[in-house]
């Protein structure tokens, strides 16, 4: 969870979501980085507006809809397929934020 806290902080301070960034910010939040879990969401999140996915997200809910497809989902698919690797993690990855 703390990865897409990373790129919601970056992007929320108009900065690149790049490896390099996401990196600077999970160890300076004392985070282990793991940097194949920084590749997957910088990834995933290439072609995302970010933006526009945390207002679909946010009004979802509140209009009953179902999920929006899109850049949630593909974080997801991301952390669905980290998560495979280390299922033993309990509360890591990206899927917990998701459900």
């Amino acid at each position: 969870m703390e990865y897409v806290y990373a790129a919601l902080i970056l992007n929320e301070a108009d900065a690149e979501i790049a490896e390099d960034n996401v990196t600077e910010v999970l160890e300076a939040a004392g985070v282990d980085v793991e940097e194949s879990r920084v590749k997957a969401l910088t990834a995933a999140l290439e072609d995302v507006d970010i933006e526009e996915a945390v207002e679909t997200a946010a009004a979802a809910p509140a209009a009953g809809a179902a999920p929006a497809a899109g850049g949630a989902e593909e974080v997801e698919e991301a952390a669905e397929e980290e998560d495979d690797d280390d299922d033993d993690a309990a509360g890591e990855g990206l899927g917990e934020l998701f459900g």
